[in-house]
């Protein structure tokens, strides 16, 4: 999906669209250096070399990297086979004998049972542009387990409304199939994919069973049939291949997916019960992309390209600097960041003093707001400027 049509699709949805600093829906920006050259692009340091948007390895070690270099204003999401994936297909699942497929609705409901995915469908609607990040993603891997896509699927809330719910029911366990022939090398993943949630936080995250991505149904390593999406949360949270909607009470475990992923959660320890969980929402995080040497008036200047995501309000409070000790400068935003679903593109104008190495750090000059993982670097890039 191109700029205009994304933009586009977000007017006539009624959702927050991307607009220019004169308030000219078209991204009209100005452009940093108007007769400048574009010389080259300084590359990060640090991190393993990666094939980026190649499906590497298979079950629970498969992962895809997509390269956030190549996000612009012009390409604001990520085509399906460039999006990332942490957990390929399971190779036990059998599609052709699961169909039709459906959901097993167990736990605390007046009638247990199967609800067909295709009684679904008529509930399946545009979702809007979401951001996924994998709550694993890190330098190594440049930080490519993150991509943005558009969803269409069915609110979580109204399947939930077609279940009849016993006395003490007030949490939502969501499981998807994960079986692999093969286990994950050196332990790295734990078998079962389910997370708990109670349904406010469902219903305040919009929380929903996507059935196609950018248009088009989902693709294998993306859970088809049928995932789940839960915005604002890290992508451990989003079960892929849903099979089991189970209905439980403030007793219940926490599931082994939650205990694997609770340090990368953030939460205090790995709690045994379910209810003593944090929600695993991504917070207001920023970091360059794309650092660009233009020549200017016969002179080299910097431009760094970047992204701002997570977060449950807007903000135009970005700040940036280039050595540890250095005071953090304001970044102008433009266009401005309005909505949190996705990414937000900045680009600032850097100037270095001397040739030498840098540590590009992000941080929002607002304490209202909470940054857990800017503030102690994890977004932070490396670059080594030559004379």
């Amino acid at each position: 999906m191109d700029r205009r049509t994304f933009i586009a699709h977000l007017i006539g949805s009624g959702a927050a669209a991307l607009v220019g600093c004169d308030g000219d829906p078209l991204l009209h920006c100005p452009a940093p250096f108007p007769d400048g050259e574009l010389i080259d692009r300084v590359p990060f340091t640090g991190g393993d070399p990666i094939e980026f948007h190649t499906p590497q390895r298979e079950g629970w070690d498969g992962r895809l990297y997509t390269d956030l270099r190549q996000i612009t204003p012009d390409r604001p999401l990520t085509p399906n086979p460039e999006f990332y994936i942490r957990t390929r297909f399971p190779d036990l699942l059998d599609l052709d004998a699961m169909t039709p497929w459906t959901l097993a609705i167990e736990g605390l409901v007046a009638a247990p049972g199967d609800i067909a995915l295709d009684a679904l469908a008529p509930l399946v609607r545009p979702m809007g542009a979401h951001l996924l990040e994998c709550s694993g993603n890190g330098r190594r891997g440049h930080f490519g387990l993150m991509s943005a896509a558009e969803w269409a699927g069915i609110p979580m809330v109204e399947v939930l409304d077609r279940v009849e719910a016993l006395p003490g029911a007030t949490r939502v366990e969501i499981g998807g199939f994960d079986r692999h022939s093969q286990p994950s090398a050196g332990g790295h993943s734990t078998p079962g994919a389910s997370w708990i949630f109670t349904r406010a936080q469902l219903e305040a995250q919009g929380a929903f069973l996507a059935t196609h991505m950018n248009g088009d149904p989902l693709p294998l390593d993306h859970g088809f049939p049928v995932r789940l999406v839960v915005p604002g949360w890290y992508g451990c949270t989003c079960i892929k291949w849903v099979d089991t909607i189970r209905l439980l009470d403030d007793g219940a475990p926490a599931t082994t997916q939650m205990r694997e992923f609770a340090r990368r959660t953030h939460q205090d320890g790995a709690p045994a019960l379910a209810r003593d969980y944090a929600p695993a929402d991504m917070q207001q995080a920023a970091m360059p992309v794309r650092v660009e040497r233009w020549r200017v008036d016969g002179r080299a200047r910097m431009r760094v390209h970047g992204i701002l995501w997570g977060g449950e309000r807007p903000t135009d409070r970005l700040a940036i600097r280039f050595r540890p000790g250095d005071p953090f400068e304001p970044v102008e935003l433009c266009p401005p960041m309005i909505q949190n679903h996705t990414w937000t593109l900045w680009s600032h104008t850097w100037d270095p003093p001397a040739p030498g190495d840098y540590v590009i750090r992000c941080a929002i000059d607002d304490r209202m707001i909470s940054t857990r993982r800017l503030d102690v670097g994890y977004y932070d890039r490396f670059v080594r400027v030559s004379g």
